[in-house]
């Protein structure tokens, strides 16, 4: 007899599931962050047919890049954790070594050396890194109980700064910053004590000074920009004050679909890629970007829910790190379109142009799958 009346809610009944649950469930594929990755997406393509200027081939190359980033997702999805965990050592050390790669034949493209040219097609190292760092962490400190001694935590930060120092030398600042939260946030998950994560924040803050001179001057100008960038408004002060204009104008309803002036009248530069959530706010208002958030909300509490019910150290501290660093994404993107963080190039995920990057963010949405499938039962 089933003393668990929930146990048929929590693993699935294959008596009481559709088709297409059933069909889902056999490949892992966890129903409510499939649809509402799917739903994203659809947005996404939506919003890009507007700010793309409604170009079919870059909408098909878009729908490639989806395809293929499903098709990660669920591949990956196939993969029990405890394979990924042995494979994970060879993962960041072959994203380290491809970094270095990249700095000494890497492609070069707008000032950055951030490609490997594959002949078929260029693939940028530095995204493999946003996955195999969170892993690597998650890999070694379950090797051990918790939370973490002193001396792992110092082998932890070598592990960081490496693939961060490589990253930030491309020089490629967002993505750096990106590869350190998703390290950072698995130690924060590894229940490190807030004596040790103040004393961090005071260094940090005593080393900005330093971290100042090490900047490109372009780098420096986004700094002083996002301070004031009405002292520059027609060159580095430019995107942001259209950005903040076509957000503005958008009002509750929006202007509707394909009827944005800021980006059809090309005021509104990097409007398909970076800046795509100011064309959003200019068709769609207040609305659309509520319901954008509250998709974003519902990915991200999905992702912490699957994290939380993981009964080991290595999936419970990947799958915390993973949906963090994914809000980051989101956090880092809208906050610099609206003006409240600096200019740096991080894209709206599932929702910008872009391939290496949406196949990163698609990965480690079946690293998740896999980990949500493969839980063990207790009791």
């Amino acid at each position: 007899m089933n003393l668990n009346p929930l146990s048929n809610l929590e693993f699935g009944d294959n008596r009481k599931l559709s088709g297409s649950g059933r069909l889902l469930q056999r490949f892992n594929i966890d129903a409510p962050l499939f649809f509402s990755l799917l739903l994203l997406s659809v947005i996404g393509l939506i919003v890009l047919y507007s700010a793309g200027s409604q170009s079919e081939a870059l909408m098909l190359k878009q729908i490639l890049r989806l395809l293929l980033g499903f098709a990660v997702m669920i591949i990956i999805a196939q993969f029990h954790p405890s394979v990924l965990s042995v494979w994970t050592p060879w993962i960041y050390t072959a994203g380290v070594l491809m970094l270095v790669t990249v700095l000494l034949v890497g492609d070069i493209g707008k000032g950055a050396q951030r490609w490997l040219n594959l002949g078929l097609f260029r693939f940028q190292p530095s995204e493999l890194m946003k996955i195999a760092l969170p892993m690597m962490i998650a890999y070694y400190l379950s090797q051990s109980p918790l939370p973490p001694r002193k001396f792992k935590l110092v082998v932890c930060g070598l592990i960081l700064i490496i693939p961060t120092a490589l990253v930030a030398k491309q020089p490629d600042l967002g993505t750096s910053l990106l590869i350190a939260s998703s390290g950072i946030f698995a130690l924060f998950l590894a229940g490190i004590r807030w004596r040790l994560i103040i004393s961090m924040l005071i260094i940090l803050a005593a080393s900005l000074p330093f971290a100042w001179n090490m900047m490109h001057d372009y780098q420096q100008r986004r700094v002083l920009t996002f301070i004031n960038p009405e002292n520059d408004p027609l060159g580095a002060g430019y995107h942001i004050i259209q950005s903040t204009i076509a957000i503005g104008s958008g009002g509750v309803y929006g202007k509707g679909w394909l009827n944005g002036t800021q980006s059809h009248l090309d005021f509104l530069p990097e409007r398909s890629t970076d800046f795509i959530f100011a064309v959003l706010s200019e068709e769609f208002g207040l609305i659309g970007v509520l319901l954008l958030l509250a998709i974003y909300v519902f990915i991200t509490a999905r992702g912490l829910i699957i994290a939380s019910q993981s009964q080991d150290t290595f999936t419970r501290l990947l799958a915390g790190s993973l949906t963090l660093t994914f809000f980051v994404y989101i956090f880092v993107n809208i906050g610099m379109v609206s003006g409240l963080l600096p200019v740096v190039g991080v894209p709206l995920p599932l929702i910008s142009y872009g391939g290496t990057s949406l196949v990163t963010i698609m990965a480690g949405f079946g690293i998740l799958m896999s980990i949500k499938a493969n839980r063990k039962l207790i009791g």
